[in-house]
């Protein structure tokens, strides 16, 4: 597909020509758009290998998205379905591998618009909680598609009309007691005919909100029986005699959920805020209204500060988040294979920035995403403009692999165990990294004085840190006080969640800030993009700064005169992005079939594009025409219009 200047779609054959608002945003530049999409897809080669796969998912009729607004929800299923399997023989043709970045890169081109995709977290939870054993039994079967496997704990997808098994997680009754949750394969459909087992109850929910093209469904299991073998048994085992082996730890089972939560950041969440940025972003510099002098010509809304003020946040955070997603999958790599082998020294630190990452990114994400729906004005309302389908999409993210306020209070727990051993004296075990600030020298107030140390990220990070540290304190002091009172742990564990809540907020915002910095060190070399993208760090550091004041001002860290200082400096970097803005879009190179809007294609044909797609629907055709005034002749309308005035 070639550089980004070269994105724009081949499709609209009515305009070959980049608006000109838009082509001067591009035409001078403070860093090379094209490093920072390398720095984005992990270098060059990689941005190569996708545009490569890119050029060949949109140059084949049968992936088209242009249609999608337009079908029913039993068409969006059936034609997710038809690419899953087209995919599945472009990539044996090409010879794609399972789990290939060339996979990832055509889900990408295509949205994640393809179904049976929690065919690829059932695998996910198989290797991470199946013996060697059940991964070569069940693995091929799945990537042959000889049996179509979902991942049944909540949201059931695929199980409504095309999963053949699920991994359903249970109660273990075994040895004469409940043994805890374990994974079980369970075959929920005849592989001769596709029709429910014995026993099994299974079908489609109806309506959602999104995802339309999974079927998600409901499942009830009467009287199953499955061979013991389907229990994955990496942690755990059940012996032919009936005896109970457990080979992990009762957190064992948190491992598939990790994987996934780690996985969906990356490839399913992040990407969606970063789409909705583009597309406000490009749109708002291509919408005019109203004047910023009264002699000047209509301004761009992009030029005026409240507009800013809606994308620019929204922005941070889709590159702060990238660099948060990229260093959890890091460590995730270095955790997995020593939890694989069963020690477990950094699962609980794992799980808990998982889930809490998890669930902070996605509430942001889904705040970002409508941001920038109700930026494009009405025109944001259309699902021409892509927004209303991200929006929706993205607050799935919210519930889905665990509703967030609980995966907070998990972020909690960890957090007050971490205070707790970080409080004892004779304690020889380091704290975890992430939490290694609770034994740092605090600082009472902060020496900022003017604009430019608000602008030093060890200033901002060590305001962050205090800010969680006195937080995670007043969480475990409120939760001591009510046991001493009288009342068991449980009882004030739930009196004091709201507290917890807010410590573990606070401190996965310090953990975001802290890996954002330290992600601008690696780029010393790269001076240009490295100082675009310290403005943004800043900006997300100092946004939250100026929506949590009361947490800065609550002990004196922060002066009023000092959050003053702050939004002055806040308000600076709005005007410093907004010369940048468009470019730091185009750096994510989205293609526009991939991006699937009228309002954020790279050439900024806005209006002409909206006109031309409003053509498709069917009831703008003839036929339909025809059809609704035979159901409702025009005479009788004009008629009843006459008689009502």
């Amino acid at each position: 597909m070639g550089s980004p200047v070269n994105r724009v779609s081949m499709g609209d054959t009515w305009s070959r020509q980049v608006h000109p608002d838009i082509e001067r945003e591009r035409h001078v530049q403070s860093f090379c758009v094209e490093e920072l999409t390398n720095i984005l897809d992990g270098g060059a080669q990689n941005t190569a290998l996708r545009r490569e796969v890119e050029s060949i998912i949109h140059s084949d009729p049968e992936l088209s998205l242009k249609d999608n607004y337009f079908m029913t929800q039993n068409e969006r299923y059936e034609a997710a379905i038809k690419k899953k399997f087209h995919v599945q023989m472009l990539a044996q043709r090409l010879g794609w591998s399972e789990d290939s970045r060339e996979l990832y890169y055509a889900n990408r081109s295509l949205s994640g618009d393809l179904g049976l995709a929690l065919q690829f977290v059932f695998q996910k939870a198989l290797r991470s909680l199946g013996s060697e054993e059940q991964i070569a039994k069940w693995d091929p079967l799945c990537n042959k598609l000889q049996i179509l496997a979902t991942y049944a704990q909540t949201e059931l997808g695929h199980v409504g009309r095309s999963a053949t098994h699920a991994l359903v997680q249970a109660q273990l009754i075994c040895s004469g007691a409940q043994q805890g949750m374990h994974a079980f394969i369970v075959p929920i459909r005849s592989l001769e005919d596709h029709s429910p087992l014995p026993g099994i109850t299974v079908g489609d929910i109806g309506p959602k909100m999104d995802f339309d093209h999974s079927d998600n469904g409901f499942l009830q299991l009467d009287h199953v029986r499955i061979p013991r073998e389907n229990m994955l048994s990496r942690f755990a085992q059940v012996l032919p005699d009936g005896t109970y082996i457990k080979l992990g730890t009762a957190k064992s089972n948190y491992l598939s959920m990790v994987v996934v939560r780690v996985d969906m950041l990356s490839n399913e969440v992040i990407p969606l805020l970063q789409k909705a940025c583009v597309i406000a972003i490009r749109y708002s510099v291509i919408r005019h209204q109203s004047r910023l002098q009264p002699s000047d010509p209509e301004a761009k809304v992009l030029d005026y500060q409240t507009q800013q003020q809606k994308l620019f946040p929204p922005l941070a955070k889709a590159y702060a988040f990238h660099f948060v997603a990229k260093s959890l999958l890091e460590f995730f790599h270095r955790s997995y294979s020593s939890i694989l082998d069963r020690d477990f020294r950094l699962l609980p630190e794992l799980h808990a920035l998982s889930a809490g990452m998890k669930a902070l990114v996605s509430d942001f994400c889904v705040q970002g995403a409508e941001l920038c729906r109700r930026a494009c004005g009405g025109h944001g309302y259309s699902k021409l403009s892509g927004l209303p389908s991200l929006v929706t999409r993205v607050t799935a993210s919210c519930t889905y692999e665990g509703e967030n306020t609980v995966l907070y209070l998990q972020t909690a727990r960890f957090l007050v165990k971490s205070y707790l051993q970080a409080q004892e004296s004779t304690s020889q075990r380091s704290l975890p990294q992430s939490v290694a600030y609770l034994t740092a020298p605090d600082l009472a107030k902060c020496p900022a004085q003017n604009v430019a140390d608000f602008l030093h990220p060890e200033l901002y990070t060590t305001a962050w840190a205090h800010v969680a540290a006195r937080l995670i304190k007043d969480s475990v002091h409120h939760l001591q006080t009510l046991m001493q009172s009288g009342a068991d742990r449980h009882e004030a564990w739930n009196q004091t969640t709201v507290i917890h809540l807010q410590a573990a907020k606070a401190h996965l915002y310090y953990v975001t800030v802290k890996i954002f910095t330290e992600a601008l060190e690696k780029l010393e070399n790269q001076p240009a993009i490295q100082q675009v993208l310290k403005r943004l760090c800043d900006l997300y550091a100092l946004h939250g700064i100026m929506t949590n004041t009361g947490d800065f001002l609550h002990d004196g860290f922060l002066s009023g005169a000092q959050i003053d200082v702050a939004r002055k400096a806040y308000l600076d970097l709005l005007l410093l992005i907004r010369k940048d803005a468009v470019l730091l879009t185009d750096a994510f190179d989205f293609t526009d079939q991939c991006l699937n809007s009228a309002l954020g294609c790279y050439d900024g044909n806005v209006y002409e594009r909206l006109f031309q797609w409003a053509q498709r629907s069917p009831t703008n055709t003839q036929f339909l025409r025809n059809e609704l005034q035979k159901t409702v002749p025009v005479p009788h309308v004009h008629s009843y219009l006459s008689d009502s005035l």
